[in-house]
């Protein structure tokens, strides 16, 4: 049984190694980590280094950083990160595919609400008594804010992933989150492990949504979906080439 497992598994994983190494890395090894961190907290609880880490942020505090932390919740936060959504999405309507466009919805929309779900499952307070510089309604665990902008950050480099600009723009959308994650803890508005579990639950769905959609929106597998009068997208979001 085990020979004729490995001679039908092994050319299977030649073939498909790829896509076999994005699901351990992007779904199910952060799904692993989000239960391994969350039984710590919930059932052993949790890390000292939660704590120490957010002391740390409140010894090193300055008005400057503060002022940088709180434009940075303003950017990422509610009131902001929806109309930028929503403008980036409909630049990539306009100069790649509707497809494209749907998928950061999706991805950031995603998020959001699995956020709001798991917040009310978890109920974890806030860590005002370590010195928060702002009061923040709902619950800690996850972070919103980390979560959020980290599916905005990783959709948006999964759209350029298969051109040249997919290396940049996914490095910019994963340094952008980390840093909206930094500045929720340097607030106190969050442990670091509500913005670890938050970033890791954008990675798995998110790359989790990007493999299930492309089957069906082929373009945003293609190598690069060029702007152009006659370049258009089905309904569907499948690459459709006018013929004059």
């Amino acid at each position: 049984m085990i020979r004729q497992l490995r001679s039908e598994l092994l050319p299977l994983l030649r073939v498909h190694w790829r896509l076999v190494l994005v699901v351990l890395l992007g779904v199910l090894g952060p799904l692993v980590l989000i239960a391994h961190v969350t039984e710590e907290i919930f059932d052993d609880g949790g890390y000292a280094w939660d704590r120490a880490i957010l002391s740390w942020y409140v010894a090193h505090r300055t008005p400057e950083l503060t002022r940088a932390a709180e434009t940075l919740a303003l950017l990422g936060g509610i009131r902001v990160l929806p109309v930028v959504t929503a403008a980036v999405a409909l630049l990539l309507a306009r100069y790649r595919s509707r497809a494209h466009a749907w998928f950061l919805i999706l991805a950031v929309a995603g998020a959001t609400l699995l956020n709001g779900l798991a917040k009310i499952s978890f109920q974890r307070p806030r860590p005002e008594e370590l010195g928060a510089v702002l009061t923040e309604p709902g619950y800690s665990f996850p972070s919103g804010h980390a979560m959020a902008n980290a599916a905005f950050g990783i959709a948006l480099g999964l759209v350029f992933w298969k051109g040249r600009w997919g290396w940049p723009v996914m490095l910019l959308g994963v340094a952008w989150a980390l840093v909206i994650g930094a500045s929720r803890n340097y607030l106190g508005v969050h442990y670091p492990t509500d913005v670890m579990v938050g970033f890791l639950s954008s990675v798995a769905w998110v790359v989790g949504l990007y493999l299930v959609v492309r089957r069906r929106w082929t373009v945003l597998a293609a190598p690069d979906a060029p702007a152009s009068p006659h370049h258009t997208t089905s309904p569907e979001g499948n690459a459709v080439v006018n013929q004059r």
